[in-house]
């Protein structure tokens, strides 16, 4: 078991998401950077559809059984016990140790993966929080999160795996032409393609809308299906980027489509930071 001991902010429970359900309006939801979390659970040996803990904001943690972890995407200056540990590696933990994450040296959200994954309860075949869906939609001081204990010590890999520096940095927003595309004019479409467009406080797992305008005179369109990485050109000019929890439709055009190792890279970047549309003829 895990007590959560500080809450943090909007920290929560997310696996890969809750797919099939969009027919009756439910959001795939699920991690924000699946990349990072498939290192995490990877270097453990999990599935890599097992339950992590989506860091967002300082918080901390009490194990109240022995196990391993692994932290991996952004660096929150994670701590056992007060001492400063590694991103990317598998960590013994034993009975009654804190695990603290405080301030932010680099990206937006860090992931820890624990041995077999969060044990939370599953609802539409996903533990991902979601409110209305699941009991709890974030941490909350006290709340006990089941977790496999480790029985046995096993083999502890000295391995760990070094990140691109480039997948926090990087401006570069890989993407693919939208249904609407092609309604924007010529000036529109250069605007959308060449310029630097920078994040708005207007930023969480719903959405990212983005400071900078477009001149748009296009009329809404019938409501037609959105989903994560969708980019909607917004009666006032202005974008926003669809993210997990968006929901299942929309009435604005669909100028962009993000491919999921855009998401994972825009998930790592916040409030003013800037990103650029690289248009590719295929998602990878």
């Amino acid at each position: 078991m895990i007590k959560v001991l500080k809450p943090g902010f909007f920290n929560t429970v997310q696996d890969k998401g809750r797919f099939g359900f969009a027919s009756v309006g439910v959001p795939v939801s699920g991690v924000m950077d699946s990349s990072s979390m498939d290192i995490a659970n990877g270097i453990l040996n999990n599935s890599l559809e097992a339950a992590v803990l989506e860091i967002t904001f300082a918080c901390e943690f009490q194990f109240l059984c022995a196990t391993f972890i692994c932290v991996s995407g952004g660096d929150f200056s994670a701590k056992i016990n007060q001492q400063a540990i590694g991103l990317n590696k598998k960590i013994a933990i034993l009975k009654n140790d804190v695990l603290s994450f405080g301030k932010v040296n680099y990206g937006a959200r860090s992931y820890l993966a624990i041995s077999g994954g969060i044990q939370s309860e599953v609802q539409l075949k996903s533990k991902s929080f979601y409110k209305g869906i699941t009991t709890d939609f974030v941490l909350k001081k006290g709340m006990i999160l089941p977790i496999l204990e480790r029985i046995k010590e096993g083999a502890i890999a000295n391995a760990s795996i070094k990140t691109d520096s480039s997948y926090f940095k990087s401006k570069e927003i890989k993407c693919t032409r939208g249904p609407e595309f092609e309604l924007l004019s010529l000036q529109q479409q250069k605007v959308l393609l060449e310029n630097i467009f920078s994040i708005s406080k207007d930023a969480s797992r719903m959405g990212y809308r983005l400071n900078e305008r477009i001149e748009n005179k296009l009329p809404s369109i019938l409501t037609s299906a959105v989903l994560p990485g969708t980019v909607q050109l917004t009666p006032s000019g202005k974008l926003i980027i669809l993210m997990k929890d968006c929901q299942v439709t929309g009435g604005y055009p669909r100028v962009l489509q993000l491919s999921e190792r855009a998401i994972c890279k825009l998930a790592q970047k916040t409030t003013q930071q800037q990103i650029k549309f690289l248009v590719a003829s295929y998602l990878s």
